[in-house]
């Protein structure tokens, strides 16, 4: 176990591909035992793209490529911006409210970070705020869509750890919706305290009518993850299915609904999604032979037996544990942390009897928060590339929103209701 661990930390130190960090660290563990070979290891990297459930993540990345480049996003920025007019940080606020509407758009933190900051960052900076701010709220609150269905970080979680897919969709609705919340409430203070973007007072009331006339063009992105959820709760598709049903809703709306998906487009988003699958699909199948040496070498249980020396009360543990993804993260990708470490903690909380799916939802929150967290995150280092922001300017600015993420987190914990509710009205009790 020492020498996969260390090879891990020195490649990952050298700067390495994070995809050949744990790919060659695994063969090196795997050349250090006599009891193991290339073979076992090298068909431990086939197994892991050999799974029909796993189609669901090129589908739904394809389809949120799609939907950017189809009017969507343009629909869901006309709606946010009407209901964010009045507010103080009226112009940041609209980021929050993007964020949430879009969670059920694309699915990616990184993708939403970066979309946000390249539309609303010119108009921020010209009404005078500050570029770290900027970086701040366009990237904490895309952590919004870690939780919205279709969240590929629940959609991996549910592929490894085999948990429901349609229940983990249900179970982030509530708490996607609350850090909108916690938010749009950390905005509004801090943009006071700057005395940034105060609300115009010859800004219109907002109308029935207006809203109504909104939403009329934005309905079809709003009611995406709703589809998706009833489908696979009623048995008309399957979680992988489901994928495949996301491409063709958004090809059938960007061609007839809004008639703005063009050949153009559509190849722009095919080779978009080429590249990130190309990526992401190359981490799965790396972490074949570093998995299979973790369950070698027995890690899950001695974390196990170490947690259970500390404390036996559930809600300790979890917070132990999302202590420890939380600074995982800060250093390894999401994706990465979802494939390695849920076989190890999903098994821990079955065992003091905690949903997973309530801890899908929480690792789902804490993993992805680390993309925007120093120093690795590659969502920060996309929105501040784009306006080129100082980190430190970034880091000072996100702690305001970065506590408010931690507070919401805290009341998931233990308040599990708060998370089981829907996906209990849909589909029944869990474990």
């Amino acid at each position: 176990m020492t020498f996969l661990l260390i090879a891990f930390v020195v490649f990952l130190v050298m700067g390495m591909p994070i995809a050949f960090v744990i790919g060659i660290a695994g063969f090196a563990y795997f050349s250090s035992v006599p009891y193991l070979n290339y073979e076992t290891a090298t068909q431990m990297i086939v197994s892991q793209s050999q799974s029909f459930a796993f189609l669901a993540v090129p589908f739904f990345i394809f389809a949120g490529n799609l939907m950017n480049v189809s009017g969507i996003t343009s629909r869901l920025l006309g709606l946010a911006r009407l209901l964010t007019r009045r507010m103080y940080g009226g112009t940041a606020q609209i980021s929050v409210v993007l964020s949430t509407l879009m969670g059920g758009v694309s699915g990616s933190a990184t993708a939403d970070a970066a979309m946000e900051t390249r539309i609303l960052a010119p108009e921020m900076m010209r009404i005078g705020y500050s570029k770290g701010y900027i970086c701040a709220v366009n990237c904490v609150t895309a952590l919004i869509t870690a939780t919205i269905p279709p969240s590929l970080g629940l959609i991996i979680f549910g592929f490894v750890g085999e948990v429901s897919i349609g229940r983990l969709f249900a179970a982030g609705l509530i708490p996607g919706v609350l850090m909108m919340v916690f938010l749009m409430a950390t905005t509004t203070i801090t943009s006071r305290l700057h005395k940034f973007d105060p609300p115009r007072r010859d800004a219109p009331k907002l109308t029935w009518g207006e809203l109504g006339d909104n939403l009329k063009e934005s309905i079809w992105a709003l009611l995406f993850p709703v589809i998706l959820i009833v489908g696979i709760r009623f048995g008309v598709f399957t979680p992988s299915e489901s994928g495949a049903f996301a491409v063709a809703y958004a090809l059938i709306i960007g061609k007839f609904v809004y008639k703005e998906l063009t050949w153009e487009n559509f190849r722009d988003a095919l080779i978009t999604t080429i590249k990130d699958n190309g990526a992401i699909m190359l981490i799965i199948a790396m972490s074949g032979p570093f998995s299979y040496a973790i369950t070698w070498v027995k890690l899950p249980v001695v974390l196990s037996n170490l947690l259970f020396g500390i404390t036996e009360n559930p809600q300790i543990m979890v917070l132990i544990m999302i202590g420890f993804l939380f600074i995982t993260g800060m250093f390894v990708d999401s994706n990465v942390n979802f494939l390695l470490l849920t076989p190890i903690f999903l098994p821990m909380v079955k065992s003091v009897g905690i949903d997973p799916v309530h801890f899908g939802v929480l690792m789902a929150t804490v993993v992805t928060l680390g993309v925007m967290t120093p120093p690795v995150g590659s969502a920060l280092y996309t929105v501040c590339g784009i306006i080129n922001c100082r980190v430190e300017d970034y880091t000072k600015e996100a702690l305001p929103f970065l506590g408010a993420v931690m507070l919401e987190l805290a009341i998931l914990v233990f308040l599990p209701d708060v998370v089981l509710f829907i996906p209990n009205m849909i589909f029944g009790p869990g474990i």
